[in-house]
């Protein structure tokens, strides 16, 4: 396996590279662009499984005004599949590109009108996403968690010793206490069948980085995807974040992510934690937190050298190729 940087025409031709691991993505926003923007150089044989809870800005507007899947997500999954060629760099900020006016198309992303159009014209979720897909040359799929949207509940301790109940992912994403338990509405939602079969095909399944809570643990919660990632014969790599975000993660240690997800998932057993040492402030201590999950800790250089909390696409590229091929226990 190598890193590449494509000229778009394999992935729109849809032909795999032979030595090529089908790797599945779990997560939603910044964090799982970051994985997917790596993992496309790496292989052709990937699916994004997004979070479809979203309810701010204008995928919330869509989805109340539409009743639809919120977009957002899935817009900046497909977003990060597109290759480095012009045509893939194009599209991507196409996609990306938001609207600036006085009026009702204020804020809203071109790739989240695009998204539902499809939706709308085609009446399937699943098929609307393979066509922006193949219009973008993304080098994967895109495939909501869930067949419907979601709403996701936290209970939240605060530090003044109350307690309360936190609703929506825009809330929780920004909530300033400490989450005890999340929750989703409906409880028992549809997971979307062919993210449930792209778990169960997979070589790799990739969860994080991300908003641990409001976009990686929501996926644990949908019955049908979490019996897919417990039954799945693939390996499991949990990328961790470079820092504690503002807001729900704030204060929490790395090993306190892996005790959240035991926690959620009690019965999902991890192969590899992948961090980056420059941001793991107890080694020992998350050794031992990735140790009960059943996995092992690679440590691997990931964040931009500039130093910011984000991932370089092709330092996590590098980091992922180690672990997909069992090289991972070299020294970092």
């Amino acid at each position: 396996m190598t890193l590449s940087t494509h000229d778009g025409a394999g992935a729109r031709s849809g032909a795999p590279r032979g030595s090529d691991p089908s790797v599945v993505a779990l997560g939603g926003g910044h964090g799982l662009s970051a994985s997917l923007s790596a993992l496309r150089l790496l292989s052709d044989r990937i699916a994004a499984v997004v979070t479809v809870a979203d309810d701010g800005g204008s995928s919330g507007r869509l989805r109340d005004e539409l009743d639809v899947l919120p977009p957002g997500d899935l817009r900046m999954a497909l977003a990060a599949l597109c290759d480095d060629s012009e045509w893939g760099r194009t599209w991507s900020e196409l996609l990306q590109h938001r609207f600036t006016s006085g009026g009702d198309l204020d804020g809203h992303a071109v790739g989240n009108l695009l998204i539902v159009a499809l939706w709308e014209r085609l009446g399937d979720t699943v098929q609307g996403l393979d066509w922006v897909g193949r219009l973008l040359g993304a080098r994967g799929r895109v495939l909501p968690m869930a067949s419907v949207p979601l709403v996701v509940e936290a209970d939240v301790a605060h530090d003044d010793g109350g307690r309360s109940t936190v609703v929506g992912q825009s809330r929780v994403a920004v909530t300033d206490g400490r989450i005890e338990q999340l929750r989703l509405v409906p409880a028992d939602p549809p997971a979307c069948p062919e993210a449930v079969r792209a778990v169960l095909d997979a070589d790799w399944v990739v969860m994080g980085p991300g908003s641990w809570y409001s976009s990686v643990l929501v996926h644990l919660l949908v019955p049908g995807l979490a019996a897919a990632l417990e039954a799945t014969t693939a390996r499991r790599c949990v990328t961790l974040n470079l820092s504690a975000e503002r807001g729900e993660t704030h204060g929490l240690t790395h090993a306190e992510h892996l005790e959240a997800l035991r926690k959620h998932a009690p019965g999902l057993r991890i192969d590899v934690v992948l961090a980056d040492p420059s941001g793991v402030d107890d080694p020992a201590a998350l050794a031992e937190a990735a140790a009960a999950l059943g996995a092992r800790l690679v440590l691997r250089p990931v964040r931009q050298r500039d130093g910011s909390a984000r991932h370089d696409p092709l330092l996590l590229a590098a980091a992922f190729r180690d672990v997909f091929e069992g090289t991972s226990d070299v020294p970092c």
